[in-house]
């Protein structure tokens, strides 16, 4: 396997180009006992201090053609990624995939600044370094975490932790006096760079916050943090507790809006289903009067009926023209006979005559007794 020659190394002390030749001293081989990567997610990545590479076996830097092949078999390809990584995010997230999906088998080092470099040539940090590095070592991608890494990486931290490549994005970091902190890696061809996540970071998250300060100091106050603790002066405070005040009320009248439109609209569908069963029972009604005394009702059928049956009552039947003789008792005397046909008697021509004429039909009856 090529390896690396002792003159070949750039003004930084970077190892340059690789060669064919093996070295002039003849060396045992020692097997690589270098980590490698995590296979389970139940614990947290360790510290570089606490787990270093402590293999022995002489470090031959691979080129990125063979690091994608997947050679050499006997150990992984150490990828080393550094940053501030305040407030970590989705972008930190999947900057560190990106580095860990580099090459088939990785071993993902991250470096992360202390508090002191930080302030120094960035700025102040919302978190702090020790809960910066908890944030790293709970990352799944992540297999080991650097404490108090190096602003500008030396010779001395590349060899001291086996580095094969840097991952960062290609735009230039100009900081610390210089126009990119990652030049000397690039002309050693050890960088592979990643692509950035746009739309966030963490100047945009702290911008968000800085833009709604007033929002999150409300917040706050709600929760029970004090005046002191979020650093808000007396009239802000009270400000800030009668807006709170003032939207409490805003959303309880919203709320008791909503209800009386839920209360209005279950009334008129309430009227919609009593309307709509009272045309039912309307129709119902008509259809059954209709029936009952309509032209061609019942009711008229049932009264014809009635009418005819009361008629018949009500008109004498007939006797037949011949019909035959009793046997009368020899005991009674006969009947006499009434003829009925009709006698036609003048009306009286005086109310004198006319009771003469009652008092002889009384008389004629008391005979006839």
């Amino acid at each position: 396997m090529p390896v690396l020659t002792t003159d070949a190394e750039s003004e930084t002390g970077i190892p340059k180009s690789l060669s064919n030749e093996p070295p002039s001293e003849t060396m045992e081989e020692i097997e690589h006992t270098c980590p490698q990567p995590r296979l389970t997610l139940t614990a947290p990545a360790p510290f570089a201090d606490e787990s270093s590479c402590q293999c022995q076996a002489p470090h031959e830097r691979l080129t990125i053609a063979q690091a994608r092949l997947g050679t050499p078999v006997d150990r992984p390809v150490r990828v080393y990624a550094d940053g501030i990584f305040d407030l970590f995010h989705s972008g930190h997230a999947r900057a560190l995939m990106q580095a860990k999906t580099l090459f088939p088998n990785s071993y993902l080092l991250v470096g992360v600044c202390s508090d002191d470099l930080t302030h120094k040539f960035k700025g102040f940090t919302v978190m702090n370094e020790a809960e910066r590095y908890e944030a790293l070592r709970h990352c799944r991608y992540v297999d080991e975490v650097i404490r108090d890494a190096p602003w500008t990486l030396t010779p001395e931290f590349l060899e001291k932790h086996k580095i094969d490549f840097v991952a960062h994005d290609d735009i230039p970091y100009s900081s610390a006096g210089s126009d990119d902190v990652y030049k000397h890696i690039k002309e050693a061809g050890m960088f592979v760079p990643t692509q950035r996540t746009e739309g966030i970071s963490t100047s945009d998250i702290i911008t968000r916050i800085v833009r709604d300060y007033d929002v999150y100091a409300r917040r706050n106050l709600q929760r029970g943090y004090t005046a002191k603790e979020l650093n808000v002066s007396f009239i802000n405070e009270k400000k800030y507790r009668f807006q709170n005040q003032v939207d409490k009320m805003k959303e309880k009248v919203k709320n008791v809006e909503e209800r009386s439109k839920e209360f209005v609209n279950r009334v008129e569908e309430k009227s919609h289903d009593l309307i709509q069963k009272w045309e039912e029972k309307s129709r119902e009604f008509i259809g059954n009067f209709l029936e009952l005394f309509g032209p061609d009702g019942a009711w008229k059928q049932m009264f014809q009926e009635r009418s005819s049956r009361m008629l018949q009552a009500l008109s004498p039947k007939q006797s037949p023209v011949s019909s035959p003789t009793r046997s009368r008792s020899p005991s009674r005397s006969p009947s006499p006979t009434f003829s009925w046909l009709p006698i036609k008697t003048s009306p009286p021509s005086s109310p004198k005559a006319a009771s003469a004429s009652i008092s002889s039909m009384s008389e004629g009856d008391e005979d006839e007794k």
